[in-house]
């Protein structure tokens, strides 16, 4: 595949539609887009230099995800390789929205997109919390431009 990627978005994931992602009508069936998607969010913070695993420790929030919604472009069927990249679509006080896509690995075909509102959230208090200005630096090297 050709890089379709411009600078603000990094590739996530990549994987392989199976047989048993299937539902009666032969092509992957809408559950099995969540996974997917979910593990490259896990990805994305990682990519950002805000893995989950220190997040907390060194910023004293990690985030939750308040909203997700996929929009299905293309059907996939077994053996296709897909390849998920992302970027930041937007940066508020408390939260950002995540924006993925799911391409062909072989076509660059687009099959399906992701948005996930993260809201950032206090362990202490449990409630929301502001955005550390550490993690908006990081956050705003991958923000998208606007249309």
């Amino acid at each position: 595949m050709a890089d379709r990627t411009d600078g603000a978005r990094l590739e996530l994931l990549r994987g392989v539609i199976h047989p048993w992602h299937h539902d009666h009508f032969g092509h992957m069936n809408v559950r099995h887009y969540a996974p997917f998607f979910d593990d490259a969010v896990y990805h994305m913070w990682t990519r950002l230099g805000l893995p989950y695993a220190t997040m907390q420790a060194q910023h004293g929030v990690h985030t939750v995800s308040a909203q997700a919604t996929t929009g299905f472009v293309k059907e996939l069927m077994a053996g296709d390789l897909i390849v998920i990249d992302g970027a930041v679509a937007r940066i508020g006080g408390k939260s950002c929205t995540l924006d993925l896509r799911m391409h062909h690995a072989d076509t660059g075909a687009l099959h399906a997109t992701y948005q996930v509102v993260e809201v950032f959230f206090s362990p202490e208090t449990r409630a929301s919390a502001p955005m550390p200005d550490t993690v908006r630096a990081r956050l705003e090297a991958h923000l998208l431009p606007r249309d």
